[in-house]
């Protein structure tokens, strides 16, 4: 990795054309400067400077290096400046729900974003297990993920509500044998529920299609693949939704719950906000 230091020394030698008043430009002694320069010779390990003559100038090697330590040193320079700016917020890494995710929840993070130039939102949507996972360690300053109704903790909580879904076309008789289930790979909040669901009751089931995707399983309910779990917001016109009239159990009560981490920003306190407004608003609809 080439030196900034080492490269701003040389810069200041050609465009001086001498060590001497090179140094005056950076602050450093003639010997100083002279010493950088070989450092820098060393690293590339080619000469750099013509030093014969009254004059100091670039060997051909030194030209090619000249632009490029150039633009090294403006990007330097540009990166403090930025850095240096009031008002930078710096980075707020989200974790949402798939189901969240696709669910005008990109409106209300671009107008966050608009609404704070200098702040980077970083995304992610994933498993709620995932989310809460990698919000515990740290790799998330803010997340937004479902989980068994009653847990401690969290800014605000939102009951869910979750239905046993089949194919509206091709719907799936399970009245006897295994039940066909389509769902998220294992450690889903949804899966554990279907299945002790059917466990309690005694029936057989088998899993007929894992997918980490919500389009995926959305796609294999409505192909009549089996059945599926899914939330009210992911329930769509191709579904049919099933109750006990059908045959099955309700699945185990689940919620929706933000939580931000100990040590949060308070740029992620305020998307926080926002969010918590977001999810009010989808729960007020549903009701």
């Amino acid at each position: 990795m080439l030196d900034l230091e080492l490269l701003r020394s040389f810069v200041s030698v050609v465009d001086s054309g001498g060590f001497t008043r090179a140094g005056e430009r950076v602050h450093r002694t003639q010997s100083t400067v002279s010493q950088q320069i070989k450092r820098l010779e060393d690293d590339i390990g080619q000469p750099l400077l013509n030093r014969s003559g009254k004059d100091v100038t670039p060997t051909e090697a030194g030209e090619r290096l000249l632009s490029y330590a150039r633009r090294l040193l403006a990007l330097a320079e540009e990166a403090r400046d930025v850095l240096a700016r009031p008002g930078n917020e710096g980075a707020v890494r989200l974790g949402v729900p798939e189901d969240f995710a696709a669910y005008r929840l990109a409106k209300l993070l671009a107008a966050f974003s608009r609404s704070h130039p200098t702040l980077r939102l970083d995304v992610r949507a994933d498993q709620s297990a995932n989310l809460k996972r990698d919000l515990e360690r740290g790799d998330l300053d803010l997340a937004l993920f479902k989980r068994a109704a009653g847990e401690k903790g969290g800014i605000a909580v939102w009951p869910e509500r979750v239905h046993w879904v089949t194919s509206k076309s091709h719907p799936r008789d399970t009245r006897t044998g295994s039940v066909p289930l389509i769902g998220f790979p294992a450690g889903c909040l949804y899966r554990a529920g279907a299945i002790h669901a059917l466990e309690t009751t005694g029936r057989t089931w088998h899993m007929a299609y894992s997918s980490s995707s919500l389009a995926g399983i959305q796609a294999a309910v409505a192909a009549g693949m089996g059945l599926g779990i899914l939330s009210e917001m992911s329930i769509q016109a191709d579904h049919r939704v099933l109750t006990a009239r059908d045959g099955f159990s309700p699945i185990d009560r689940t919620e929706v719950a933000l939580v931000a981490s100990p040590d949060a920003s308070p740029a992620t306190l305020r998307l926080a906000d926002r969010l918590a407004e977001f999810c009010d608003t989808v729960q007020s609809k549903a009701a």
